[in-house]
C-alpha cells in the first residue's frame, strides 16, 4: 500500500476513486498554491480489509502512518507527540462521492499531556493547549471510544454556568483546564495508554474513521442517495491548524454562491475562536457579519478570491471548510455544493451565461431533477411568524410537528406530512430528513452538514431558531409564547426563516423563463447530435 503526501512541495494528482474527493481536491488547491495544511491519505483501497480485519491490513495501516507522520513531520518542522514543538493531526474520512458529516472525524489527534505542555512552551497560549486537549477528548471520546456526547455537553454547560458565562468561548484558561481534567474523568477506563500516547490515538482515530464506513447513518445515507456501489472510504491525516486561539482566529464554512436560492451572493458563516467541528456539527450559531469584520477585515475579500478562483477551476458552485489562524486563511477542504432543485436550475443557468460550462454540461448536472414538476412556493399571507430563525434551505412546508427521527418516521408512515424539530442538526438524523417535509432546529447554521443534507433532499430548512424550545421527553415545544405538542400543524418558510402556527395556504409559480431556457438548450444539444450523425454518415459514403 502506498500513501499519498500532499502539500510540502508534492503536486502530484490522484483519483478521487482511490484517496476519495476530498484528498483528490486538496491535491488540486496545493498544486494551484492555496494554503492548504500538509496532508497524507491512507486509500479506498484499505478500507473494506480493515474493517474486515485482515492481517495484511494491519501491517499496511502502521506502515502508512508512519511514513506519513514523517512527511508531515518534515513540512511542519514539528514532531508528533512532542513536548516542545508538538505536531497535531485531524484524522478525517473521504469517500470517492461527498458524504457531508456522515462519517466520522477526530481532531487534534496527538495532544498527550506532554503535547499540551509542549503548545504553551511553543505558542504562550496555555488556553489554546488545554483547549486542544479537551477537544480531543470530546472528539475520540465520541468517535473512536463511542461514548454517548451528552455528558461533556453537560459538563460544558455546567462549568459555563459556574462561571457565569454565556457559552465555553468566554471560559479562561484555568476553566478550560479544570473542564480538560473532568472530561478525562469521564473517559478513563481499564486500559488507557492512548491518552499518553500519540501513535496510539493516531491508530486507533484511523480504525474508527474506516469503521464508520458501515455506521446506521453512513448506510442509510448510501441507500437514499444511491451511493451503495462506492467501495469504501480514504483517511486524511492533516496538520492541524487553530483557529481556537483567540478572536483573531476561527473555524468556517463557504459557499461560492447561494446553495438555497442559486444568488451570485457568497455565504459565510464563520465562529470565531472555534475548530471546524463548531461549525458543521451545527451546534454553534455563527457570528454575525459585524463581529466579523471587526476581528478580521480582511477575510472576506481573501475568501471571495479564493472562492472565484475554485469556482473557475471546479466549474461548479463550491462549498468550502476553512480555518483561519492568527489571521491567516487556510483553506481545508472544497466540494461541489449540494444545492435546492430551484437553486440548481438557476446556477446551471449562470454557469452557462458565465462560460464555466457548457449547455450539454448544464443538462447533465440537471438529468436527475424533475423540471416538470418544479415549482417554486410561497406564502399568501405575509403576517409576523410567531418565531423565527435563519433560513438554510429554501421553499415552503406545512406539516404535522415531530421532536425526533423515530417519530417522523411513523407519522409519515401514516401518510401524514411532518416537520422535525430538532435542538440542533445532527446527522443522526438523517432517516428522519428522509420522510419530513420540512425541518427545523434551535441552533446551527446554513452551512452545517445537515443543512447541506436538507438541501440535496429538497427539504425545506430552518436553523439557529433561538425562540424555539424543545421538551423531547414531553413531546412538546415552545415557540415563543406558544406551546406546540407533536401532530399539531405548523408551517416554516426556509427562505425568510420564518415559523408559523397552522396550515397557512400557499401558492405557486413555475420558472417558466428557466425552464424555457433549458428547453432550448435540449433542442439545440439535439440538433448538433443530429448534425453529427449526418457528418459522419456522408464521410463513411
Amino acid at each position: 500500500m502506498h500513501i499519498v503526501c500532499i502539500g510540502g512541495g508534492s503536486t502530484a494528482l490522484h483519483p478521487a476513486e482511490e484517496i476519495g474527493a476530498k484528498a483528490a481536491n486538496l491535491a488540486r488547491m496545493a498544486a494551484l498554491g492555496l494554503a492548504v495544511p500538509p496532508a497524507f491519505v491512507l486509500p479506498v483501497g484499505l478500507c473494506a480489509d480493515i474493517i474486515g480485519g485482515r492481517t495484511a491490513a494491519e501491517r499496511h495501516l502502521l506502515d502508512g502512518l508512519k511514513e506519513g507522520i514523517g512527511f508531515l513531520e518534515r513540512s511542519t518542522g514539528r514532531r508528533f507527540g512532542d513536548h516542545r514543538r508538538p505536531l497535531l493531526v485531524s484524522v478525517r474520512s473521504g469517500a470517492a462521492r461527498s458524504m457531508p458529516g456522515m462519517l466520522d472525524t477526530v481532531l487534534n489527534v496527538g495532544c498527550t499531556t506532554r503535547a499540551v505542555r509542549g503548545l504553551i512552551r511553543s505558542t504562550g497560549r496555555s488556553r489554546l493547549a488545554w483547549d486542544c486537549r479537551r477537544r480531543f477528548l470530546e472528539s475520540y471520546g465520541e468517535a473512536v471510544l463511542g461514548l454517548d456526547p451528552a455528558p461533556f455537553a453537560a459538563r460544558i454547560a455546567a462549568l459555563t454556568a459556574e462561571e457565569g458565562v454565556a457559552n465555553d468561548r468566554e471560559l479562561d484558561s484555568e476553566a478550560i483546564e479544570r473542564l480538560a481534567g473532568e472530561e478525562l474523568a469521564l473517559i478513563e477506563g481499564g486500559d488507557d495508554r492512548w491518552l499518553e500516547d500519540a501513535d496510539e490515538q493516531l491508530e486507533r482515530a484511523a480504525r474508527a474513521v474506516y469503521r464508520s464506513w458501515m455506521s446506521e447513518r453512513a448506510q442509510t445515507y448510501r441507500r437514499l442517495q444511491k451511493l451503495e456501489h462506492l467501495a469504501g472510504t480514504a483517511v486524511t491525516v492533516q496538520a492541524m491548524v487553530f483557529g481556537n486561539g483567540g478572536l483573531s482566529s476561527g473555524a468556517g464554512v463557504a459557499f461560492s454562491r447561494d446553495p438555497s436560492t442559486g444568488s451570485t451572493q457568497p455565504v459565510i458563516d464563520l465562529v470565531l475562536d472555534a475548530q471546524g467541528e463548531d461549525v458543521v456539527s451545527g451546534r454553534r450559531t455563527p457570528d454575525s457579519g459585524e463581529m466579523i469584520a471587526r476581528a478580521l477585515p480582511m477575510l472576506i475579500a481573501d475568501l471571495g478570491n479564493v472562492l472565484t478562483r475554485l469556482e473557475h477551476e471546479f466549474g461548479d458552485v463550491q462549498d468550502v471548510e476553512f480555518t483561519v489562524e492568527d489571521g491567516k486563511l487556510w483553506i481545508l477542504q472544497t466540494r461541489p455544493a449540494k444545492r435546492t432543485p430551484r437553486a440548481a436550475l438557476r446556477i446551471a443557468i449562470d454557469l452557462v451565461h458565465d462560460r464555466l460550462i457548457t449547455p450539454k454540461q448544464a443538462l447533465d448536472r440537471l438529468s436527475d431533477l424533475d423540471l416538470a414538476s418544479l415549482e417554486e412556493v410561497s406564502l399568501v399571507s405575509a403576517d409576523d411568524p410567531i418565531v423565527a430563525g435563519i433560513g438554510a434551505s429554501g421553499g415552503i412546508a406545512v406539516g404535522r410537528a415531530v421532536f425526533d427521527s423515530d417519530a417522523a418516521q411513523r407519522l409519515a408512515a401514516a401518510g401524514d406530512p411532518v416537520i422535525l424539530m430538532r435542538p440542533d442538526t445532527s446527522t443522526a438524523d438523517v432517516a428522519g430528513f428522509a420522510v419530513a417535509c420540512g425541518i427545523v432546529t434551535r441552533v446551527g447554521a446554513r452551512t452545517a452538514h445537515a443543512a447541506l443534507v436538507a438541501r440535496q433532499m429538497g427539504k425545506p430548512c430552518v436553523v439557529g431558531c433561538g425562540g424555539m424550545t424543545i421538551d423531547a421527553a414531553s413531546e412538546r415545544a415552545a415557540l415563543g409564547k406558544a406551546v406546540i405538542s407533536a401532530g399539531d400543524w405548523v408551517t416554516i418558510d426556509g427562505d425568510s426563516g420564518g415559523i408559523f402556527l397552522g396550515r397557512r395556504e400557499t401558492r405557486t409559480v413555475r420558472p417558466e423563463t428557466e425552464l424555457a431556457e433549458v428547453a432550448k438548450w435540449r433542442s439545440e444539444v439535439r440538433g448538433a447530435a443530429v448534425r453529427r450523425r449526418r457528418t459522419r454518415k456522408s464521410a463513411a459514403a
